[in-house]
């Protein structure tokens, strides 16, 4: 299953349209207007498992808390978590949060600068070791994701299986194809394509740039997706007015943080779970479904007066009342996030719009091209 044999005027070519393309095409985000390499992992780390239009926000809220990997490091846990609170995976977030303290204590804040150096770091595989290290440093490596994969096997007709020798053929291919003046920009390009134009189902082979290069020109034969599971849980609403308000008639919510052994989730607040999934009819809130992994949890949710908790609620968590005001800058997780938002008790965030590069203001890159300049 080796790469076919392809002269340098083919490679060129093919990356040369890809290129070309991809100035035209790319979508403005917020990690594409700069090359700096702690900014750039951060946003690796965030988009791994996560839908870009999500992560627009979390990203600019993020850098904004901590616009520097040193400001990172020195921030308490909690608070990492709370601005990580929506995206989920939260163990990207602690070992983003262990990195950083790594290099602030034995790097002088600065992030390696190869991505064998940046694989030493935990957290960061081979995937995001590349990314960095072609984006923000120029390397000559190749980036390959799931949508890279499913490019690279279009173009040679590869059934996509999942086997070892599939994905040394895709790492072979990707090394070959990756533009050595321009690593960075000829890897987003290829993740680009894949992510907007090369899609799993349906893709829009006329607007591809480098559809005479491909073998396949539609859908190929993949491995099944593993069927979601589903379950069912339920957790207590439960909000009072503050006992020691006064005059003032803040609100309060009960939260919970659970052991490490009854959560997959430790550290961060959430509801508290109900002893049982059943909730009568007259007595449900909303019922919310959220995805974590391959299971979809339908969360029932019903309010539960402050004198009823201890009845209701399974033992075992740390419950706290918090002012709403309070929980939004929590670690909270992110379908209690979700459920006290669709009960209008913590304010909603705004959507950010995501556009096409071509619609925005040109901007100059460090080299003088658009094509050049580092991105993602």
């Amino acid at each position: 299953m080796a790469p076919r044999a392809r002269n340098a005027q083919d490679i060129a070519a093919l990356r040369r349209n890809l290129l070309v393309w991809y100035v035209a095409n790319r979508r403005d985000l917020p990690w594409r207007r700069t090359t700096d390499p702690y900014a750039i992992w951060v946003s690796e780390i965030m988009l791994q498992q996560t839908r870009v239009a999500v992560v627009v926000d979390r990203f600019r809220a993020f850098m904004a808390r901590f616009p520097t990997l040193v400001v990172l490091a020195r921030a308490p846990e909690q608070e990492v978590l709370a601005l990580w609170s929506g995206l989920g995976y939260y163990r990207r977030a602690r070992m983003l949060h262990k990195a950083a303290q790594i290099v602030a204590g034995h790097h002088n804040g600065n992030l390696p600068a190869t991505a064998e150096e940046l694989r030493a770091l935990p957290g960061i595989g081979a995937y995001t070791a590349a990314a960095i290290a072609s984006i923000a440093r120029g390397e000559r490596v190749a980036v390959v994701d799931g949508n890279v994969e499913r490019v690279l096997c279009r173009l040679e007709r590869w059934e996509a299986d999942g086997g070892t020798a599939l994905k040394r053929s895709i790492e072979s291919l990707a090394a070959q194809l990756v533009d050595p003046q321009q690593p960075g920009d000829f890897n987003q390009a290829l993740m680009e394509l894949g992510a907007t134009v090369c899609l799993p189902r349906n893709p829009q082979c006329p607007s591809c740039p480098i559809k005479a290069d491909c073998r396949t020109r539609g859908e190929h034969k993949t491995a099944p997706r593993p069927p979601m599971l589903s379950r069912e849980v339920a957790y207590a609403l439960s909000v009072r007015t503050s006992p020691s308000a006064g005059k003032h008639s803040a609100r309060e919510v009960l939260l919970e943080q659970r052991p490490a052994s009854q959560t997959v989730m430790p550290g961060l607040w959430e509801l508290p779970t109900l002893r049982s999934a059943a909730v009568p009819a007259g007595e449900l809130r909303m019922t919310v479904r959220h995805s974590i992994m391959q299971v979809n949890y339908y969360a029932h949710i019903r309010t539960v007066f402050e004198d009823d908790v201890a009845a209701l609620a399974a033992p075992g968590g740390a419950r706290r009342w918090v002012a709403l005001n309070e929980a939004a800058g929590m670690a909270l997780t992110g379908l209690a996030r979700k459920v006290l938002l669709r009960a209008h008790l913590l304010p909603a965030a705004p959507l950010d719009s995501i556009l096409p590069a071509a619609a925005s203001a040109p901007r100059k890159s460090r080299r003088g091209s658009p094509a050049s300049r580092a991105s993602r």
